[in-house]
């Protein structure tokens, strides 16, 4: 069974219109709302917290949906909306990134990275945050996140061993 980040690409969520909030940091920044940056968040919106994709497969899933958008300006988005706090990116051991929506209820999360295939799952632990805070605490930081990446073999990829 696929991992919720393994998704199919033909099951393609809404492309919702977006607060005006990402209007105002655009603005902040110096930046346009452009129908393409609508887009690619409405996408990762509809999709909800917990769900890792690369650039590679936002270009597939907004073709998909008619969206008339460059694999370039994907790259240049995603990496806009990750610098704005709206997208947080994950770095694959295989030098592949993928991004989810960043949220603060799921701020402190965790992954499990299969180092073969790139299959993610996410997973929560007391114990990892509380170890973060005091190595913080300990050296005079103030912890802004928590984030463990665990690079391992996916069942599917131990079976194919």
């Amino acid at each position: 069974m696929p991992s919720p980040s393994q998704a199919p690409a033909a099951a393609h969520p809404p492309l919702q219109p977006q607060p005006t909030s990402l209007r105002a940091s655009l603005h902040d920044r110096g930046q346009r709302l452009t129908p393409q940056r609508q887009r690619v968040l409405g996408l990762f919106e509809g999709l909800g917290e917990g769900r890792h994709l690369s650039a590679e497969e936002v270009h597939q899933r907004l073709l998909g949906a008619q969206a008339r958008v460059s694999l370039a300006t994907v790259y240049r988005t995603l990496r806009l909306l990750s610098s704005m706090g709206l997208l947080q990116e994950l770095e694959l051991p295989e030098g592949g990134r993928r991004f989810e929506l960043a949220g603060d209820a799921h701020r402190d999360h965790h992954h499990l990275v299969c180092v073969r295939c790139g299959r993610t799952e996410e997973f929560e632990n007391p114990q990892v945050l509380a170890a973060g805070e005091a190595a913080a605490s300990g050296h005079g930081f103030r912890l802004v996140e928590c984030v463990l990446n665990v690079r391992a073999l996916c069942p599917g990829c131990i079976a194919n061993d």
